[in-house]
C-alpha cells in the first residue's frame, strides 16, 4: 500500500500526478489526509482523502508519499502524528519519498542526511548534509525525491520503477507518451 500525506495547502499536481500514474501500473494508492476527508490544495483544488493519518497503517505500508507546497509543508511540519508516522515510516525500512518542499521535511527528520537527494530550487540550504543532485528525480535506496511540480510525472515514474520495476515505469510513460525532463 501507498499512502501519500496531504496537509491542507498541498501541491495538487504533486499528489494527484503520482497517484494517478500508480494506479495505472496496478499499485494501490490511498490518499491520507492529516485532519478530516476533504483537503484544499494550494490552488483551491479540494482532494477527498480515502482515510485519516490516524487510520494508517504501518504494517500494510510500503512507500509513504509527501507533496509539497509550501502551506503543505508547514502543515505537516505543526502534525506531530504526521511527523512520527513519517520517522517511522522510515525506520521500518519502508520507501519514503517526497517532492519539491517536502523533502525539507525528511532533512528535519535526519532522513537525507549524506543522501543523494533533489528539492525546489533555493531550499537546497534547508536539506542539512544531503548530497543535492539538482535533478528531477533523485533516489539513493528507499529515500526518493523530486524536485518540483514540474518533475510530477518523472516523480510517479520513479515512484513504479521502485515498486514494480523500470519495465513497468517505461510502459505507463509509454502509454501516456510521456517524454521525460531529465533526457
Amino acid at each position: 500500500m501507498v499512502y501519500i500525506l496531504l496537509g491542507t495547502g498541498f501541491e495538487e499536481i504533486e499528489a494527484v500526478a503520482p497517484c494517478d500514474l500508480m494506479r495505472r501500473a496496478g499499485i494501490e494508492v490511498r490518499y491520507a489526509a492529516l485532519e478530516g476527508t476533504e483537503v484544499t490544495g494550494s490552488h483551491g483544488i479540494v482532494i477527498r482523502a480515502d482515510l485519516t493519518l490516524n487510520e494508517v497503517k504501518l504494517d500494510d505500508m510500503e512507500m509513504l508519499v509527501l507533496p509539497g507546497g509550501l502551506r503543505g509543508v508547514k502543515s505537516i511540519l505543526a502534525c506531530e502524528p504526521a511527523l512520527e508516522l513519517t520517522r517511522k515510516a522510515w525506520d521500518a525500512g519502508k520507501l519514503v519519498c517526497a517532492i519539491c518542499a517536502a523533502p525539507t521535511i525528511l532533512a528535519q527528520l535526519g532522513i537525507t542526511e549524506n543522501r543523494s537527494a533533489t528539492c525546489y530550487p533555493g531550499m537546497e540550504d534547508r536539506m542539512g548534509s544531503a548530497k543535492m543532485t539538482g535533478t528531477a528525480t533523485a533516489r539513493d535506496g528507499r529515500l526518493i525525491t523530486g524536485r518540483s511540480a514540474g518533475s510530477a510525472i518523472d516523480f510517479g515514474l520513479e515512484l513504479i520503477a521502485a515498486l514494480n520495476g523500470k519495465e513497468a515505469a517505461d510502459k505507463i510513460a509509454g502509454g501516456i507518451v510521456w517524454r521525460s525532463a531529465q533526457s
